[in-house]
């Protein structure tokens, strides 16, 4: 069961002086980098400070408890990676071509290797099926999902896809972008080359395009 009552102070009560950002982002970045090389469990908020240059009472001003740092570090990664921008409305860029796009920034989003070390960290004991896992999920895969299932709507709306149920369509279409060459480099077999990961992207949205687009009126037999 993960708990970070004993390491925690408490958060603290009303509101207080605006917080600083870049202590934020250092916070972060620490926080990121240890929880990578050290797990969940084997890194304290005191370390985190430490390493960030700030005392343990600022880590606990900007972020509540360990399980929300981890949250905002995991928000952080997939925000630099996805950002909500890249799922704006851009009508005039054709569907195949914004999603290469997505699915390039996503790929690269998902394979680097703090991306992971995470998802290795996730699948062990410790934290499989606690709320860790849970808060891992809203803070990043979702808000990707919910950004593109949005993107999705806009493009039948459009006439250019023809889907029934959009959110399970988000949801196909980032594992189809995992596919194999992710699960490859979580078990630690290999990596892929440049060309096999354009090739797979490619071949994944080509999938995708097909299977949604609008069909051609059959002649009457």
């Amino acid at each position: 069961m993960i708990s970070s009552k004993p390491d925690a102070p408490g958060r603290p009560s009303g509101p207080g002086r605006p917080k600083d950002l870049t202590k934020r982002a250092a916070i972060l970045q620490s926080a990121t980098r240890m929880f990578v090389s050290q797990g969940f469990e084997g890194v304290s908020m005191d370390e985190i400070a430490a390493d960030a240059g700030v005392s343990k009472l600022t880590v606990y001003s900007h972020f509540g408890d360990k399980e929300t740092l981890f949250a905002a570090a995991v928000k952080s990664h997939c925000e630099q990676g996805l950002p909500s921008a890249l799922f704006e409305p851009a009508p005039n860029v054709p569907l195949r071509e914004r999603l290469m796009t997505i699915a390039r920034a996503f790929y690269s989003m998902v394979t680097a290797p703090e991306a992971i070390a995470g998802h290795r960290m996730l699948c062990t004991p410790q934290l499989a099926c606690t709320p860790l896992s849970r808060m891992f999920w809203e803070a990043g895969p979702q808000r990707v999902q919910d950004d593109f299932t949005a993107l999705l709507h806009r493009r039948i709306d459009a006439g250019e896809l023809v889907i029934e149920d959009v959110p399970r369509a988000a949801a196909q279409f980032f594992t189809l972008v995992k596919g194999e060459p992710h699960a490859l480099m979580v078990f630690g077999c290999c990596e892929t080359g440049t060309d096999d990961v354009e090739a797979h992207i490619a071949a994944s949205v080509g999938l995708f395009v097909r299977a949604y687009a609008p069909r051609a009126p059959q002649p009457n037999a």
